[in-house]
């Protein structure tokens, strides 16, 4: 067998393993930062909380709402069994290219509880659907997000932004400088074009944990840019 033969060989098993969640070439890197944590929603099922925590898990962020209608089913039940396992407990928000962002606000701030034990909403900023081939234009995007940022800040906290990488260069980049970033990057640790610095890094979406048994097999690993002590001042 020729060395080049040998090494697709190789290649060829390590994208088997990686698709099936065994090996993820992040992980080394993330095993550096002491505060990991997952997000969940209902493809995720009936989750076990205390089974979850137990696999060092230090907080989750549990789907609420999508546009300004959608409530995730499991929503109330992942809030309450994440709170009630010890976990540091946030919720997050599906940004919706089709509806604006005060009428988005208003859905978060009907739905998610306000109370000062939740870590900050999350709004999720990615393509889907038919925008992944044509994404909306960039200005009206940042117009709405804007609106929706300004509007959950009012409750008192600094909402957190979480995006793909190519969300956040067409519409993040440069701009909501008092914003957290979470910044999604599977492949290879995370650097923004703008130069700026994370606050949660979701570095796997495919991980296996014990304890849901929802449609989806996988889970998504993050983790946060500083200590426990850290994490409870951003609420």
């Amino acid at each position: 067998m020729t060395a080049a033969a040998a090494m697709l060989i190789v290649l060829a098993v390590g994208l088997v393993l990686a698709e099936r969640g065994v090996l993820w070439p992040n992980r080394l890197v993330a095993a550096g930062y002491e505060v990991r944590g997952i997000d969940v929603s209902s493809y995720q099922g009936t989750i076990d909380w205390p089974t979850i925590a137990r696999q060092d898990v230090d907080f989750a962020y549990v789907k609420a709402t999508e546009g300004s209608s959608f409530i995730d089913r499991r929503f109330e039940a992942n809030l309450r069994g994440a709170r009630e396992a010890g976990l540091l407990v946030g919720a997050y928000h599906f940004f919706s290219f089709e509806s604006s962002g005060r009428a988005q606000a208003a859905h978060v701030l009907a739905t998610v509880p306000d109370d000062e034990d939740l870590l900050p909403v999350a709004i999720d900023v990615e393509s889907y659907g038919s925008f992944h081939a044509n994404p909306p234009d960039a200005a009206a995007v940042r117009t709405e997000l804007s609106a929706l940022v300004e509007t959950l800040r009012g409750r008192g906290t600094e909402p957190v932004i979480y995006a793909t990488r190519s969300a956040y260069d067409r519409y993040i980049a440069d701009g909501f400088p008092d914003t957290p970033i979470w910044i999604r990057s599977v492949y290879v640790p995370p650097s923004m074009s703008d130069g700026r610095a994370w606050t949660f890094w979701q570095y796997s979406h495919k991980d296996r944990l014990d304890g849901y048994d929802g449609d989806e097999a996988f889970v998504d690993m993050n983790v946060f840019h500083g200590d426990l002590g850290d994490l409870r001042a951003l609420r």
